[in-house]
């Protein structure tokens, strides 16, 4: 399987660093439609994908090969990178965005490289040539349309909010009825509230673009990884949807475009109740399959 592809930096950097937040390695899978970037941490609580069309790139070949036993079937290149190689590439990428006129990405199933190469103003080209390893196809599995709670929000909105909480609070709490919406700062019963600053944010119903909730819930998760998918749609302008249930089930924050996909999937802990300080919730799981 070979790809030759050319892209726009700014967003494409930006799904790159998004992952990042994920895990220090990830699943690089063209195929014929597009582009699929996929990770999930170590303790399978998070899960990240991002699919670019071909419609994103300036230009996308995509040429697959055939096992020789089996000459009809077609078969893509699912590799894996790891993070730490590919970021070097797109660090700081508004300046990427400034200096560099075309970015190239080819592939080759037979030496087992990837090549990034920047074509930067005034003739200069930076190519980094990266090793990757086969692997099995990565996917996540969670039916997010059967989530009683959905919400739709503009990302500048739900940056504006997330801003408010410090960059050392690890965790949040999304809590919901068909009245309000409350983000707050979530914190463990031996807290000492005298040396903790609470963050607390109550929205309307009015200021969301959707607004549907089946179920009253309050749900906890991880704030760095919704940090990086929000850096990537506001990158696109594209509003965030969320889907999630009750506690102890996974949450799904997505954007779409006509030429763009991006979904991070995160655990939530389970109520006290449920002896849960696990990050592994029951309805989410990942999948390998060949």
């Amino acid at each position: 399987c070979t790809l030759h592809c050319f892209l726009f930096l700014l967003v494409f950097g930006r799904a790159i660093h998004a992952i990042a937040r994920i895990s220090d390695e990830f699943w690089f899978d063209p195929v014929e439609k597009g582009l699929a970037l996929r990770s999930v941490n170590s303790t399978r609580s998070a899960y990240a994908c991002v699919f670019f069309s071909s419609m994103f790139f300036q230009h996308y070949r995509w040429t697959a090969v055939s096992q020789p036993c089996q000459k009809e079937k077609q078969l893509s290149l699912p590799c894996k990178l790891i993070i730490k190689s590919v970021l070097p590439v797109f660090r700081c990428v508004n300046v990427l965005e400034r200096n560099v006129e075309k970015c190239s990405i080819y592939t080759n199933i037979n030496d087992h490289h990837i090549t990034f190469q920047l074509l930067c103003k005034h003739g200069l080209v930076k190519t980094y040539n990266l090793t990757f390893q086969e692997c099995d196809p990565l996917q996540a599995v969670f039916a997010k349309h059967m989530c009683p709670n959905v919400l739709k929000v503009h990302s500048r909105l739900l940056a504006d909010i997330m801003i408010h909480f410090p960059t050392s609070q690890e965790e949040v709490t999304l809590s919901v009825t068909p009245m309000k919406v409350c983000f707050k700062s979530y914190t463990e019963e031996d807290t000492d509230f005298s040396k903790t600053m609470l963050t607390e944010i109550r929205l309307n119903p009015e200021e969301f673009d959707y607004f549907q909730v089946g179920v009253d819930s309050e749900v906890t998760f991880c704030l760095k990884e919704l940090r990086g998918l929000l850096a990537l749609s506001e990158a696109t302008s594209v509003p965030v949807s969320v889907h999630f249930d009750v506690s102890g089930k996974p949450i799904a924050f997505s954007v779409e475009d006509v030429a763009l996909e991006a979904s991070f999937i995160l655990a939530t802990l389970c109520d006290i109740e449920k002896e849960s300080a696990s990050q592994q919730p029951p309805g989410f799981s990942q999948r390998q399959e060949r």
